[in-house]
């Protein structure tokens, strides 16, 4: 099969096309055909030699993917050969053929094509699970999204406001504030102009999800209603930063710090179980949609990484095989 490559950790012409070996499906896992992948943070991370996959994972770039199931391993069951999938992976989606644990599975939701579906499962398994599971955002409450035109913020907006809760968004330009606007974020706060805590005003976030880190923890706290929760799932702004212990006891918040790539197999099953439960319904009525930027071919893996480093786009890009 072909897949995209990384001989030597570096710029986005370090990904290389190649012909490598046909993975093969372990007990319990599928062989999936790959439709398409789609770029993550975390693949340009990996690109630059600083976040290696998970021990057993395939060496390959590419944390999700849609396509259709052409093999079952041993002990597979509620699957069949010809399904049409989307899957979470800990690696190996920029390729032609992924083996993939029948848990991470999720079948390709109605009304979505198989390659806008290739950016559904990471986003989801990541907002819900961390502001759902963890931070057990409720109905009336006041859900703060960093980065909300990115992948995750988008569906952050949609599914907050799907509960029904109040939603505030960071983003970098009147363009993507609008555009998360008209995906129903109800307080919009240009970043490069305007500080989230002032633009709350009385309102404070009793959710807040940050990819940016560091930078942003002091003031994150500030913007925290009393018992609000702060999930960190990105360190986009740094990695260390002094944390006043005062101001989280006096507000009785919690700061919580999560990862999926890395969990245990039975952990991303569960999200996974979760999100078709919970989140399929809503994307197969059209209340929650994927939002894709731009698909480029797999040969251009390149190109996306360039246009994912300039944070110029919106929502998710992909990569068709």
């Amino acid at each position: 099969m072909r897949a995209i490559t990384i001989a030597e950790p570096g710029g986005p012409d370090a990904l290389v096309l190649a012909e490598v070996p046909d993975p093969e499906p372990g007990p319990g896992e599928v062989l999936v055909e790959v439709a398409a992948s789609a770029v993550n943070r975390a693949d340009v991370l990996q690109r630059q030699g600083f976040y290696d996959p998970p021990p057993g994972a395939s060496p390959y770039p590419g944390l999700e993917c849609s396509g259709r199931i052409v093999r079952l391993g041993t002990g597979v069951a509620g699957w069949s050969v010809g399904d049409e999938v989307c899957a979470l992976l800990s690696g190996g989606g920029y390729a032609e053929l992924v083996a993939v644990p029948a848990g991470q599975l999720l079948p390709l939701p109605r009304g979505v094509d198989q390659v806008s579906a290739a950016g559904l499962p990471e986003v989801t398994a990541t907002v819900w699970s961390n502001v759902f599971q963890i931070a057990h955002l409720r109905p009336g409450e006041t859900l703060l999204v960093h980065g909300g035109s990115s992948g995750i913020g988008t569906m952050a907006i949609q599914l907050g406001k799907a509960i029904g809760a109040t939603v505030a968004t960071t983003a970098g330009s009147p363009e993507k504030l609008a555009f998360c606007a008209g995906l129903g974020a109800d307080i919009l706060v240009n970043y490069r102009e305007q500080d989230f805590v002032e633009q709350l005003g009385d309102r404070r976030a009793d959710v807040v999800l940050d990819v940016v880190g560091a930078k942003y923890l002091d003031r994150n706290l500030d913007a925290l209603a009393l018992n609000g929760r702060l999930v960190v799932i990105g360190m986009q702004g740094g990695a260390k930063a002094e944390l006043n212990l005062a101001k989280l006891l006096g507000k009785r918040a919690a700061v919580i710090a999560t990862s999926l790539r890395a969990r245990p197999g039975e952990e991303k099953a569960a999200i996974v179980a979760a999100v078709r439960e919970h989140v399929w319904p809503l994307v197969e009525a059209g209340t929650v949609r994927p939002v894709v930027d731009r698909t480029f071919p797999l040969a251009d893996a390149a190109a996306a990484h360039r246009l994912m480093e300039s944070s110029e786009h919106i929502g998710k890009i992909l990569l068709a095989v």
